[in-house]
């Protein structure tokens, strides 16, 4: 299951996807994150999925391995899914018991499960196709005109991208200590809630120590080769918008006025808020 996170992970290429610029492809996620849940009917989720689908074959990124994300969170999205079922309010399809499953319900529920579907594949899309010094000077670049107001633009983007590139890492690092505690003996699968809990101590303590030696290392290694963020760092690629950003600008203003017209003409579907 730990190996089934692709948050953060980085997935080499020279795609028009992979030569976006950063700053371009952050706005642009947000924007889709944004289509996501403006969407008010089906055929609104499946032009997106078709868009979704053909950002993934352009980046030249295995389906299984974008899709390799969702596993993770699949007992999440059940869960949400099944709360939004059974207590949404509306026309009574059928009731067991105390539950009462609606008509509301059935529309809401699916649209919750699509929205943090396609929530989860359009940001794993962005980790995936852009380098974390790409990410850290597209987020620094952004975030450089609160610098008037004395936010530090740089410290923020390299402490955002430095935890984003070590989810992937700590995950490993969790997986190993949990197959060496596991050749101990310990016990992580048996007993209730509590014993549960109290097994995760073997594993959460190695962690925090291993986490914290990493980011002294990491610190030591900045502080060696003298890196000074900020003011006056100079960049060995200094990013430039071009064509190929522009063409998905256009892109995504078509998308859209696609979503926001089929919420127009076709109007909400059953339960959707």
């Amino acid at each position: 299951m730990l190996k089934d996170i692709t948050l953060g992970q980085y997935f080499p290429g020279n795609t028009v996807v992979h030569r976006l610029d950063p700053r371009a492809k952050i706005l642009l996620v947000l924007a889709y994150i944004v289509f996501v849940f403006s969407i008010k009917n089906f055929v609104g989720y499946a032009l997106l999925a078709a868009f979704t689908l053909a950002c993934i074959f352009i980046s030249q990124v295995p389906i299984r391995f974008v899709l390799k994300g969702l596993k993770p969170i699949v007992v999440f999205i059940v869960i949400t899914g099944l709360f939004n079922l059974f207590l949404t309010d509306g026309e009574p399809i059928f009731t067991w018991w105390i539950f009462t499953v609606t008509k509301e319900g059935v529309g809401f529920a699916a649209f919750m499960i699509l929205r943090l579907f396609f929530l989860i594949l359009g940001t794993s899309l962005l980790t995936l196709t852009t380098s974390p010094i790409a990410l850290t000077d597209g987020l620094e670049q952004l975030l450089s005109p609160f610098k008037k107001i004395g936010l530090p633009a740089h410290e923020l983007a390299m402490m955002m991208t430095i935890a984003l590139r070590f989810i992937p890492t700590l995950m490993e690092e969790t997986d190993k200590i949990i197959k060496a505690q596991s050749a101990r003996g310990a016990d992580f699968e048996s007993g209730n809630i509590l014993r549960r809990a109290k097994a995760m101590v073997p594993i959460l303590i190695p962690l925090f120590i291993s986490a914290f030696r990493r980011a002294d290392e990491l610190a030591t290694a900045m502080e060696c080769r003298c890196y000074r963020g900020g003011e006056n760092r100079t960049r060995l690629r200094e990013l430039k918008l071009g064509k190929v950003d522009l063409g998905g600008v256009l892109a995504f203003l078509l998308l859209g006025i696609a979503v926001f017209g089929l919420n127009f003409w076709l109007g909400p579907s059953v339960g959707v808020r």
